[in-house]
Formats: C-alpha cells, structure tokens, sequence
C-alpha cells in the first residue's frame, strides 16, 4: 500500500541505536459502521467485536497522508478522538538503519492496533484500555537489512472511548548491534535494491512516419519478480493516451500500425488505424515468422530457419569451438511474399545463413549479407555484402570475405550504403591508431561507400565516440546513437558538408532514437544516473525536447538520492580519465565514510544510468562513498585510448585504477582509506582478480564472472577466443605465453592479500565458473580470506528475481563484514 515517508526523531540527525518518534503523518479519519447482524455467531461460533472490525481492508495512497501530529514533552503523540462510532486512521514513520540489525518497535496505546512493516501486516493489538497508563504494548522484532523501514500503524478509534483521544508511543530501538538508527528528515525515504528491480519502465518507442503518435513500450516488475509489458500509443496533436494489449509496429509510409494473428497454419495481417483503433484486415495466410515491409507496402521480406538434422548417439563430434552454442547449425535464408499476388518466393538458398540489412526506399533492391567462419585468422569471420534486385532477382556482389564489418542500409536515393565495422574494416582505412598499437575492434566506426565507384569513406575516422546504432533519414542527413565517454549521445552528421553535430538532448544516456520517416520530428527514451527511462518527441528544427512518458516519476519522488560528482583526473603521465562519485543521502562531511569503487575496467564505458546491475545508489544509501571511472582501454574516448585494452590484460588500466582511487581519496577527507572495496563483473571480474595481485589498498573485494587464467578462459568460454580476438589481438598461449601466464591472477594467486569474494552462475557459457573455481582452490591453499558462492541456474548475469536479490544482499554483507566490522549480516546468510 503507498504511505507517505516522513518522521522526524527525537535526537534529529544524530546516529543512535534507540529513538522515540516524535512525529508522524496520518490519514484523515474513516468512519466504519458494524456489519448487519443476521445471527447471533458466525460458523466458528465467534460474536461479532471490534477485532473484525480493526481488519477492515483500508488502502490509503500518497495523497491521503495530510495530516501531521507532533509528540509532546514525554514523547507521546495525541490524536483526535473519534467524532462517528468507530473510525479508522493509518499513521506512517519512517527509520533508517545504516547495516543489517534486529529493530525492536514498541506501540504504546489504549487503542487497537496493526502494526505494517515495509507495507506487511507484521503484529496486531486487540485489546482496549481506558488510559495511557494502563495501556497494553504492542511489541515485535523484525530484521531489516541497511536502508529504509517504513513503518505505519493503523488503529480503531471509538466515539464511546472513556479518554479524550487516541494516544501513542513508539519507540524503536537496535537490539544487539551496532547499527545506528537516523532520522531521513523528509518525506523521502533511501534507496534499496528493489527499487532498481521493481516498477514500471518504458523500454523503448517509435514514432509514425508523420511524427504524429509514438508507440512507447513498457514492462512492469512487481515485489516477487512477476512482470508483465504493455503498450501504450501517445497522440502529440491531441496529447491523448491509448492502452494497447497487443504487440504493434508502425507500417513504413502509411502512418499505419500492423500485427500479425495466428490463422491456423499461417497468420493473418492487421492494420490498425492509430486515430479511432479500429482495423482492417490487408492479407491472410501470411506465413509466421518476422518480417519487414518494403516500403511500398506491397511486400513481406522474413527469414526461414532451416535446422540441420539432429545429430543422435552419445558421441558428437565438434564442427567448430563454437558448435557448443545452441543452433550453431541452423541457417537461415530469405523469402518474399507478395500482398498483391499471393506469392511466395524463396530469395536465397544455400548452405550460408543470409541476413537482410536493408531494403532501399524504391523497394526496388534488396541488401543482404552472408557471413563464414576463418578460425585461421582474426577476427575468425567473414563477411560478404550482395545487392539483390526484387524484380530481377539479380545479385551485386559488393564485396566478398571483408573482415570486421557489422552492418549496413541504404541511403535513401539508394546510391550509397552507410556500413558499421571496427577500424581494421575494408584494409584499415579507418584505422587512427599510433604505429605499433593495435585498434579495439569494438571501438565501432562508420564508412559510407559510393555503389557506382566502390569508394568507401571513412567518415568517422577522427571521430572519438564508438558508434552504437545509425539511421540515415534523408541524403545529406545521418542520425548516430553513440558510446560518448560515459554517455550515449547521438550526433547528426551532415554528409556534404562532412560535420557531426552533437543533438541537445535531455538527458545523459539517450537510446532508441527513432526520426520519423517523412516528417521532422523524432522519439527517444533517455536516463540520466538518478532518474529511470523517459520517454521524449524531439523537434529537429527548434532542437527542443518535450517530454511524454515518466513511468518512474512518482516512485523517485518517495526516494532520497545522494549526490553524484564528478572526478576527473590526469594520469602521472598525463591521459585524463574521467570519473564520477556518489555520496550518502545524508553526507556529512565531517565523518569518514568506506569507499567502494566499481569498474568494467574492459571496453565498455559505465554509463550514467541508475538502472544498473550495481546500482551504485543503492551503495550510497548503505553509508558508502562510491566511486567509478572510466580508465585506458574504454571505447568512447577515440582510436587510440581504447587501443590500450588490446594485449594488456590489467597493464595500464590496472594503473588508472589504483591513481585514480589514491587521488580520489587523497582529495577527500571524508574517505576512510583504511576501509576500500573493489567490485568488478566479466572483464571487472578479472580486473578486480588482478588488482589484488599487484595493490594492497584495497579491504574488501568482489568478483563476480571473473576470469582467473587467460588460456582457460580462452579456450573454454564458448565467445573466449572471439573476444580474445579483440582484446588478445594475434596472441595466443603459444605464441605469448608471457601475456597469459603473467597477466593471469591465477599465477600470482600467491600475491593476493585481500578478503575477496567470488560469485558465478553455474550456466555461465561466456566465462565458465571454472575461472572462479580454480582461484578460490588456490587461495585456500594458500589459507587466504576468500569465499566462493555459486549461484544455480544462471548464466553470465543474474536475471531470476529470487536469486538476483539473494545475490546483491551477498554483496553487500561481505563489504559490510569488511569495510564495516560487521558480519552478522554474512553469518545470517551463510551461518557463520
């Protein structure tokens, strides 16, 4: 039930194991009259009392909460006595704990009572008395992990009372423990982990071909993990607001929405007027499967799996390293289906699945690639590029067995083909690296190609941001999604004049930027590091953003955030590194606060969302300073800075870290640098392995999908030797044993002094658990402090509710054992 989040304290902000409230905010009264009494008794043979009628269901909202009462002298609060019979009135307070603890609340009150903890009916009161004297307490201990606990009372007020009003006490204390209770001195209250995994979102949108309505996706996680997603489409002329119960997608031209209905063997397609919602069938026994419109919307274009024939016995012989992905085999080729005619006509045959990129705006031309494995040289595949004439059936081969191209469309005078690769695409004419260094393959370049000459242009050659996403809306005009620092930007780029203007968004991490196909206008979601997704229509010709959709607005305004800086620094040999920091709600800069620092300390930026699997919000409220950067070998930063993550494996971003935590904490006096934490996933898995085997400044460490040894991890991962095919550039255990033995924890576990925890999902196909099993072998027989949980049924993240949850309050007890001095949240979990 939604209470309100206000309650000030007897010793104000100071930290303290017992306080009395001296203020709470109420409900107005409601008037509850008893049932008509038919028999004497119910079925249990029990008479009706004012017990039944304390359990009357009362779900009061935010907006309910709009009265105040403030304790007296003796801490006792007063409210008004009942004007009707009987009257019900919730009353809500809030507490925070800075660790896990047992609280004791006790409810002092001649008045029945339920007692509601973090919105769970925790303990009743049944009894009345005629005083405060002679008042029975309510009792009841719960335990709470660090954050927030609302608590609210609801009780049963009565007109015949022989007292003036309804009286309370309430006292909450820390029972053995050294947790300190404060006050949150507004109506907001701290931020848990179950604020990240809960709630609505808007995940994504697109807009008409007019830019008139925008379709915005949303997903709804409720407290237990169940989720749900809808839709919902926003008119911008009208500002109105539909519900749609069913996936939709916008046609190209006709501002029409479409989707597909089963009819037995095939489906049956559906337009649907987003005006009035009403819909008009244009084909049936259309086949199944995913398909786009040529934009003449007269044509079906979608792909046929075509699976190999199962391979039966108790020995399988491995095609490839990657035959242990599931549907290694399969392929898939391409079919067309014409609305008009009826036909269906197969594209593409062969033994090489073919991908659609493109479709060109004539409908005249179709752009499909093929792609094959060289595991006998990096990046081990191969691309192929075709054009396809839909009328002809003619093939173009624009190029054949190109290495490190991703993707590519049409512009829309079909002339050119805007294709998306690493640096080394098309013979390295993109490349913009120092001599001897080796570029970052996922440092994402763009290269339009002229059809007629074969020319290709590597327009983003010395340009710093790693692209992610690129939609080509008119000749002249390129829209980019980009990897910017620890930002993601889109840019425009102006392909005659050759410039790329940064669009003025409003916020800091900006995805889904959809330009409407035929009109100025465009929609994109957008997060910043204290506030979820939002949804946005942005005019292209005034540069102004209006804002449609803010799911999350009325959750954060319950929600007291930390500030967030930012820190950056110069390295001892002058690279800046960028990086930012998160203080505690209630920051005092007079005490001394543990530090956590998080990295990916890999090729991927942290970016500036409060969605994340590491909230460091979430760190903050806890009573931690969190502090995260970005440091060499990031993409985001241009060729050359994201070039130092090739055959490094720790060198140099090792470093960064270290400097970077030294001078952070050497310019905060608030940082206790006897208590830091270090946490890292995947590559910061690793990274966090290998700080401790090179710095002793760190108290406490987590790890989780790390990787301990360079070769195992290569050649068991099921993407190790590909992505060792970026980050291990030509090197391989036989050729560079140097780089993976010295660059491996695992050989310098011997080295390691720090408590580290490690965690891994025992289906992890991308760093098998095998990389956490061997370190925590070696560091037990080395009698280090280490401990290793495994976690059933996950892959490389943790996605299952359940687990997701039991997995952070892991974490965040090991820092509290070891940054705190405090286990008793450790030994609760594990029993110690």
């Amino acid at each position: 039930m939604p209470l309100v989040f206000l309650l000030l304290l007897h010793a104000g902000a100071d930290a303290q194991h017992k306080i009395h409230v001296t203020e709470v905010n109420a409900t107005a009264p409601v008037r509850i009259v008893n049932p008509f009494i038919i028999d004497s008794t119910n079925l249990k043979k029990d008479k009706f009392d004012d017990k039944q009628l304390l359990e009357t269901l009362f779900l009061p909202q935010k907006s309910d909460f709009k009265e105040q009462f403030v304790a007296d002298s003796s801490n006792v609060i007063f409210m008004p006595k009942a004007a009707t019979e009987k009257e019900l009135r919730f009353v809500t307070f809030n507490v925070n704990s800075d660790r896990y603890a047992t609280l004791k609340i006790s409810v002092t009150s001649p008045a029945m009572l339920e007692l509601y903890v973090n919105n769970k009916k925790e303990a009743s009161k049944t009894t009345r008395e005629d005083s405060l004297k002679l008042a029975k307490n309510l009792d009841k201990e719960i335990t709470v992990t660090p954050g927030t606990v609302v608590v609210s009372l609801k009780y049963l007020g009565s007109a015949d009372s022989k007292i003036d009003g309804e009286s309370l006490k309430i006292i909450v204390e820390a029972k053995d423990s050294t947790a300190n209770l404060t006050s949150v001195n507004d109506n907001r209250r701290f931020i848990k982990i179950n604020d990240i995994m809960e709630g609505t979102r808007v995940g994504g949108g697109s807009i008409s071909p007019d830019g008139r309505f925008v379709l915005l996706n949303y997903s709804n996680t409720v407290e237990g993990g169940e989720s749900s997603r809808y839709n919902e489409l926003f008119d911008a002329k009208t500002s109105k607001r539909l519900f749609l119960d069913r996936q939709l997608s916008w046609m190209p031209v006709s501002n029409k929405l479409y989707y597909t209905a089963q009819r037995g063997e095939y489906n049956a397609l559906i337009a649907v007027d987003p005006e009035n919602l009403s819909e008009s069938i244009l084909a049936e026994n259309v086949p199944k499967g995913n398909f786009r419109f040529t934009p003449d919307e007269r044509r079906l274009i979608y792909s046929v799996k075509e699976s190999h024939d199962e391979r039966k016995g108790d020995l399988l012989i491995l095609k490839s390293p990657a035959d242990r992905q599931e549907g290694y085999l399969d392929r898939y080729f391409i079919y067309c289906y014409g609305l008009d005619d009826k036909t269906n006509r197969r594209l593409t045959y062969g033994q090489h699945s073919t991908s659609v990129q493109d479709i060109s705006r004539d409908s005249r031309r179709l752009l499909f690639s093929t792609s094959d494995e060289q595991l006998t040289e990096r990046p081990f595949r191969r691309s192929s590029m075709f054009i396809l004439d839909l009328q002809t059936l003619r093939v173009d081969t624009l190029w054949k067995n190109e290495k490190y191209v991703h993707s590519a469309c049409f512009s829309p005078d079909g002339e050119k083909i805007l294709v998306t690769g690493a640096p080394e695409a098309f013979g390295g004419i993109g490349l913009d690296v120092p001599a001897g260094m080796t570029a970052n393959s996922y440092d994402v370049q763009a290269f339009i190609m002229n059809l007629a000459s074969r020319r290709i242009d590597p327009v983003s050659k010395k340009f710093d941001p790693s692209i992610d996403r690129v939609s080509w809306h008119s000749n002249d005009e390129i829209y980019l999604s980009v990897t910017e620092a620890d930002y993601e930007n889109v840019y425009r780029y102006n392909v005659a004049k050759r410039n790329f203007t940064r669009l003025n968004l409003n916020e800091d991490v900006v995805n889904g930027f959809h330009p409407a196909r035929n009109a100025s206008v465009a929609s994109y979601i957008g997060s910043g590091h204290s506030n979820f997704g939002r949804a946005y229509v942005y005019d292209m010709k005034t540069g102004r953003s209006t804002l449609i959709s803010d799911p999350a607005k009325n959750k954060l305004s319950e929600i007291k955030l930390g500030a967030v800086k930012d820190f950056d620094f110069k390295t001892s040999d002058g690279t800046p590194i960028k990086g930012r920091y998160y203080l505690p709600p209630e920051f005092d800069a007079s005490r001394k606060y543990p530090l956590v620092v998080y990295y990916y300390g890999g090729t991927t930026p942290t970016a500036r969302t409060l969605s994340h699997p590491y909230s460091m919000h979430v760190y903050a409220a806890m009573g931690y300073v969190v502090y995260t950067l970005q440091p060499s070998g990031t993409i985001g930063f241009g060729q050359e800075f994201s070039a130092r993550h090739v055959n490094a494996w720790g060198k140099r971003t090792a470093d960064d870290i270290i400097e970077g935590v030294k001078r952070f904490v050497a310019e905060h006096s608030f940082v206790n640098e006897k208590k830091i934490g270090c946490i890292g996933a995947s590559y910061g898995g690793f990274m966090t392995m290998y700080l401790q085997t090179v710095t002793d400044i760190f108290a406490a460490a987590v790890s989780h999908a790390g990787i301990s040894a360079l070769a195992s991890y290569w050649g068991e991962g099921y993407w190790g030797y590909a992505y060792s095919a970026a980050a291990s550039a030509d090197s391989y255990p036989w050729n560079n044993r140097e780089l993976y033995v010295e660059q491996s924890p695992l050989y310098n576990a011997d080295k390691i002094k720090t408590p580290i925890l490690l965690l891994h999902g025992l289906e992890d196909t991308n760093v098998p658990p095998g990389e956490s099993f061997q370190m925590y072998t070696a560091l037990k027989i080395l009698g280090k402090p280490v401990e290793f949980i495994r976690v059933k049924g996950e892959n490389h993240g943790i996605a299952n509710y359940k687990r997701r949850l039991e997995w952070n309050h892991s974490i965040y007890s090991w820092f509290a054992k070891w940054l705190k001095d405090d286990d008793s949240w450790w030994n609760a979990l594990y029993d110690k």
